[in-house]
């Protein structure tokens, strides 16, 4: 079979103290496979096992505290038995020699009280513009709570506690979420965040939040082994940010000295202006996930664009749902095998082992 595996893609990277085999990375997925107190299962540890043979695993969302829950059987990282379970994936991933960073997501207004017993907190009390998913079907989005600057501090430390226990956990890093429209991207974008503090406002202001994370996370944990992920221009979940040209080069100025593992960017075009001006801005490894190839099946598209991406500036290039369907996708791509198709898109979210961990993976193929 001919191979599709030439340029960088498939060559070897440092990423802080690991060294990757290739440059693939398997983009954080929300899967709701987790138990109802949060607590990763040994489903979720079969899964990410298929998927060893990534470059790096970054696994999905987990939240730091309570009210930072989402939908309904998302996992957290803020309890010991969020750790114990969390300990059991990271092992069987290593086991089958991968490596694997952490997401660290708080929903912000991206939440209900159906899913985690409270109200939930932004920057500013708007509500979602759109319904919630719950244990008792759609709800409509409530106003949440305002957090005041004594609750901004104690949420930067549970980031930092939540970090801790990742790396008690067997991670080998972080990822900080700062994109897709929760809580550290609504306070970035200026229709979510409307406050007349330090805070709010200016670029300066807006970002203040994210980099206070951030620094906190890297003092928990070593700089070197977090990483901050980015949307820019991202309207999902009702963001409008107004001024992306300006913030996100400002984001990325303001940590460039911090030493961090790497800053991951969400669908990427490698012809965007913005790529370039975030590559001069940012002296440490850059992970791009493709905007275009996505939801391909085609593994030479999947390739070219990734290789047009590390030609552009990126080091690694994350892909999402080409992992969903292929535990096998590095060898898939490697080949130039077709992929699997995505079951329907019901399965993603509804628990269970169907269009989970039931994906096939390819026979030997001779060398």
């Amino acid at each position: 079979m001919t191979t599709t595996a030439t340029g960088r893609l498939f060559t070897p990277a440092r990423l802080g103290e690991l060294e990757l085999p290739h440059r693939l990375v398997m983009a954080p997925l929300t899967r709701n496979r987790a138990a109802a107190d949060g607590t990763p299962t040994d489903l979720m540890a079969t899964y990410y096992a298929q998927r060893a043979t990534a470059g790096l695993i970054i696994a999905e969302a987990a939240t730091p505290n309570p009210v930072g829950q989402t939908y309904p059987n998302i996992p957290g990282i803020h309890r010991e038995e969020h750790v114990a379970g969390w300990r059991r994936i990271t092992e069987a991933v290593q086991h089958g020699g991968g490596r694997m960073f952490l997401q660290l997501q708080h929903g912000g207004r991206v939440g209900h009280p159906d899913n985690s017993g409270l109200i939930p907190v932004a920057p500013s009390p708007i509500a979602l513009p759109e319904t919630i998913h719950t244990p008792n079907g759609r709800r409509e989005a409530v106003v949440p709570e305002e957090l005041t600057v004594a609750e901004i501090q104690r949420t930067v430390a549970d980031f930092a506690a939540a970090a801790r226990n990742a790396v008690a956990a067997g991670f080998a890093g972080v990822e900080v979420h700062s994109a897709n429209g929760y809580l550290l991207h609504q306070f970035l974008a200026s229709n979510t965040n409307r406050r007349t503090d330090a805070y709010g406002g200016t670029v300066a202001n807006r970002i203040r939040f994210t980099v206070e994370v951030v620094d906190a996370v890297a003092a928990a944990i070593g700089a070197d082994r977090v990483g901050l992920r980015i949307s820019p221009a991202n309207p999902v979940n009702g963001i409008e940010e107004g001024d992306t040209a300006d913030l996100y080069p400002a984001l990325a100025t303001a940590l460039a000295d911090r030493g961090l593992a790497y800053l991951h960017t969400v669908r990427t075009d490698p012809a965007d202006p913005l790529l370039r001006r975030l590559r001069d801005s940012w002296p440490g490894a850059l992970i791009a996930n493709p905007a275009n190839s996505g939801d391909s099946r085609d593994p030479a598209a999947i390739v070219s664009e990734a290789e047009a991406l590390l030609a552009a500036g990126a080091d690694l290039i994350a892909l999402g749902r080409a992992f969903l369907a292929n535990p096998d996708l590095v060898r898939r791509l490697r080949s130039g095998a077709p992929l699997n198709e995505i079951r329907e898109s019901r399965l993603m979210y509804v628990g269970g082992p169907e269009g989970y961990i039931d994906y096939p993976a390819l026979p030997d193929i001779a060398a």
